[in-house]
């Protein structure tokens, strides 16, 4: 591979233009692409399977209309005061518009609900009227009938009477059944009246009213242009004395590509770039050909928007890891060449090594994050694993731009890549050559053992006591609540909040089995009985704020509930709810509750990444390992890399649960309300930090067993290793905080928590594992930090990662041999046959 990297370097510097206009022309390709084939973005999840989905599609089975998405329109009046009556009417006006645009299958009028409901109560009111009149005239009956019977006992008459008066009698016992029944319905009807008396439309000061559309398709299908339209219908035409907003799942904002928070962040990475590089043709090539690539990925991933669901988060990974990663995997090539170019190798001879070498280490690097990438899809969860592909997608592009041009570029700027007091003193220090820079590292002082003791203790206390948080981790989706407060969304929520309660923020819709009957009669009687049963059963619970029948199959075999929860969609209470329901068999035989809705499908959603996560992992960490191995030719350092990693992970989780669910320092970054995480972030996480992790493991562990197979003592390469890599680590690790630290202050608390995530996981990987931990564990381990099993290592290839022989090869010093290094007195006798199997992996 290093060989390969080498010509191919060449070959891009020797082709410049050619190069270059292969980009160019690709970068134009994908464009044309996106503006020919992009479709719209998605701004909801789902998982086709899952408890909720399942109610869904029963539904749409069983009832006309039902099962599409549902959105809220808000109206309050601007003084808090009742609506008048030509405001009503308004309002009134403007849903039986909306109700007619395309794509809408009803719109309530809020108002009309409301007198419905004051309709009902005033026919119960009447009914316990007639029936107590009903009542009182059979008790007037009765005593007439019973008066009867006597005076007729008492005049021997009995018998000639009593069978008309057996009659009357069988007559008002039936006309007292009949009462009994009918009181027995009414007092139903008004306990279930009662059960739905918070399930309101109009708030009681009459201040805000919601109005609340049904979609023919499904929430997830419902396009944008449908929404848009009508959401124009209330907001062009606005009530007068009254103010509209609305709710998160009519007005799903989707975040932009580019924000200023973005641009800061390159703004920042140039600056880094500057520093470490010392020239603006230096920090600008790495950012140029990031965005490049950033250009062609996310243009190539939305053109394929038309034909697959794509959440509008998708792109924006792809677009923050592209530009991270191509940055870094730029940096890394191009400080290469600056060092070898000062140590007096030629421009060209230069790009062909820094191709073959750390352009070696690019491609193994790109290749974990690939596969911890790809590896999503084996999740079985389709919006997460396209969101892994796209992501690899900016990753692969990314690692062809750093081989092919970077190099090329490299070529048309030459020696200018040095500023200028670098290329002055270039003559005098090219005599040193790298023997110099190798003897330089034999007067490096190894840590002492109780530095490095101290050091590992202090990185692992440090990154458990971060982590201790990640305990108390709750998964979930973003509701109208975590929105800036300024934005509709939050408006709306507040106010359905403080009228209405929280869950009527999102409600539940509870399906249940009805016994049915022999006859359709019998089956309409039964299916009332049972309706009541369990509404009774439902509202029993604590955390039910309301239940109200709202619908029931044509065959009388399946009901339908709203449930209004006390908390909101996101709380833990009713999370708690959702599976407590699942788990109720209110109507005896019949089985179990079926239950959808917001807060339902997020529950299905973080349960069943829940699931998948320790699967993927075992996965994309034993295929990771496989190339540490490779690289490493090591059992001790793949190990501690990934051990690294678990550290690190969780504490970044840690540090996620405390900002976004705890709310510390929230305010810093505009999170005015606490939530759960997004629940698909710690599988996300796991994917890209691992990847990411092991990019930095593999230029620091290079530059360790680079110098090891120099002949450098085990100890001493651990520091030769860490000071030569540490610069450009370094920059790459605060280049990637930046990208990833722009994101933070998107507005979609989606992004913002992705790349919270991102840049606090690199930042405790980076600094407190990789450049911390690692150095002080190699070192307590000395030499068995390089051991190999003989049988292992007659298996393995020697893929060169560190592109030790392409250096050999094609430059004129030669490697130190393994017998004539110093001895390391520091280094711990090795167990039986180490020694043989470490100098057979100095190869």
């Amino acid at each position: 591979m290093a060989e390969f990297l080498y010509r191919l370097g060449r070959a891009s510097a020797h082709r410049a233009r050619t190069v270059i206009a292969i980009w160019l022309a690709l970068m134009v390709a994908a464009g044309t692409a996106f503006f020919l084939f992009a479709g719209e973005l998605e701004d909801s999840f789902s998982i086709p399977g899952t408890p909720t989905d399942q109610v869904n599609q029963t539904l749409k089975q069983e009832f006309s209309g039902m099962g599409g998405g549902a959105g809220t329109v808000v109206y309050q009046t601007e003084d808090g005061s009742a609506f008048t009556k030509e405001q009503r009417d308004a309002i009134a006006d403007r849903a039986e518009k909306a109700a007619e645009k395309d794509g809408v299958e009803d719109v309530v009028d809020p108002f009309a609900t409301e007198q419905d409901r004051a309709e009902q109560t005033e026919k119960l009111d009447d009914g316990r009227a007639e029936i107590k009149d009903g009542r009182e005239k059979l008790e007037d009956g009765q005593k007439k009938l019973d008066a009867g019977r006597d005076q007729a006992e008492s005049a021997g008459m009995l018998d000639q009477v009593e069978d008309g008066l057996d009659a009357q009698q069988a007559e008002i016992d039936n006309n007292r059944d009949t009462l009994d029944e009918e009181s027995r319905k009414l007092e139903q009807g008004a306990d279930l009246t009662k059960m739905s008396a918070e399930l309101r439309s109009v708030s009681k000061d009459d201040s805000t009213a919601l109005v609340h559309v049904a979609f023919t398709d499904s929430q997830e299908e419902v396009s944008q242009a449908t929404r848009e339209d009508v959401m124009a219908v209330f907001d062009d035409a606005p009530v007068a004395g009254t103010s509209v907003d609305f709710a998160n799942d009519i007005a799903m904002a989707m975040p932009t590509l580019v924000s200023p928070a973005e641009v800061i962040g390159l703004i920042v990475a140039g600056v880094v770039l500057v520093v470490m590089l010392g020239t603006f043709i230096g920090a600008g090539l790495p950012i140029l050909t990031a965005l490049v690539g950033v250009g062609i990925a996310t243009l190539t991933a939305m053109s394929l928007s038309d034909v697959l669901e794509m959440a509008s988060v998708t792109p924006i990974l792809g677009l923050m890891l592209g530009l991270a990663v191509g940055i870094d995997y730029a940096l890394f090539i191009v400080h290469r060449h600056r060092r070898q170019l000062k140590e007096g190798i030629g421009v060209a001879e230069s790009i062909g090594l820094a191709n073959g070498t750390a352009g070696n280490a690019v491609v193994f690097a790109g290749t974990t994050v690939l596969i911890a990438l790809l590896g999503l899809n084996l999740t079985g969860i389709g919006f997460l694993g396209l969101m892994g592909s796209v992501g690899a997608i900016a990753i692969a592009i990314a690692v062809l731009i750093a081989v092919t041009l970077v190099p090329a570029l490299l070529s048309l700027v030459g020696m200018r890549i040095l500023a200028r007091r670098e290329r002055d003193r270039m003559g005098r220090d090219a005599a040193g050559g790298r023997g110099a820079a190798h003897a330089a590292g034999a007067h490096l002082r190894q840590m002492s053992t109780v530095r490095a003791m101290g050091r590992a203790a202090v990185a692992v206390i440090a990154l458990g006591v971060i982590a201790l948080p990640a305990l108390d981790l709750r998964t979930g989706m973003p509701d109208g609540s975590s929105e800036p407060a300024e934005s509709t969304q939050h408006r709306a929520y507040t106010a359905v909040a403080d009228k209405f309660g929280d869950g009527q923020n999102g409600p539940l819709l509870v399906t249940a089995n009805l016994p049915g009957g022999p006859t359709e009669e019998s089956a309409k009687e039964n299916a009332a009985d049972a309706q009541f049963q369990v509404a009774e059963k439902l509202y029993a619970h604590d955390d039910v704020a309301a239940v109200a029948p709202i619908g029931v199959s044509d065959d009388h075999t399946l009901g339908i509930f709203q449930v209004v929860p006390e908390g909101g969609p996101a709380s833990a209470s009713t999370e708690e709810l959702v599976h407590t329901f699942r788990d109720m068999e209110p109507v005896h035989g019949l089985g179990p509750l079926g239950v959808a809705g917001m807060a339902s499908g997020n529950v299905d959603i973080s349960e069943t990444l829940s699931g998948a996560l320790p699967t993927y992992l075992t996965v994309v960490v034993g295929l990771s390992l496989v190339i540490l191995l490779l690289v490493f030719r090591s059992v001790f350092v793949p190990v501690v890399a990934t051990l690294g990693f678990i550290l690190s992970y969780f504490a970044a989780l840690g540090g996620v649960v405390a900002v976004y669910q705890w709310g510390w320092l929230g305010g810093l970054i505009g999170l005015d309300t606490p939530g759960p995480v997004l629940n698909f972030l710690p599988t996300l996480l796991a994917g890209i930090l691992f990847g990411l992790a092991m990019d930095y493991m593999l230029f620091i562990g290079t530059g360790m067993r680079e110098a090891y197979v120099h002949g450098a003592p085990a100890r001493l390469a651990v520091v030769q290793g860490f000071r030569a890599g540490r610069a450009v680590v370094t920059a790459a690790a605060i280049i990637m905080i930046s990208i990833f630290g722009g994101f933070v202050f998107s507005e979609t608390m989606m992004i913002s928590s992705v790349g919270f995530a991102l840049a606090f996981g690199v930042l405790l990987d980076a600094f407190v594992v990789r450049m911390l931990l690692i150095p002080a564990l190699m070192h307590l381990a000395g030499n068995a930090a390089w051991w190999l099993p003989r049988w292992l290592d007659r298996l393995l290839p020697d893929i060169d990662v560190e592109g030790a022989a392409l250096e050999r090869a094609h430059t004129a010093e030669p490697a130190a041999a393994p017998a004539d290094r110093t001895p390391d007195p520091a280094d711990e006798p090795s167990p039986d046959g180490l020694d043989d199997t470490v100098a057979s992996g100095r190869r």
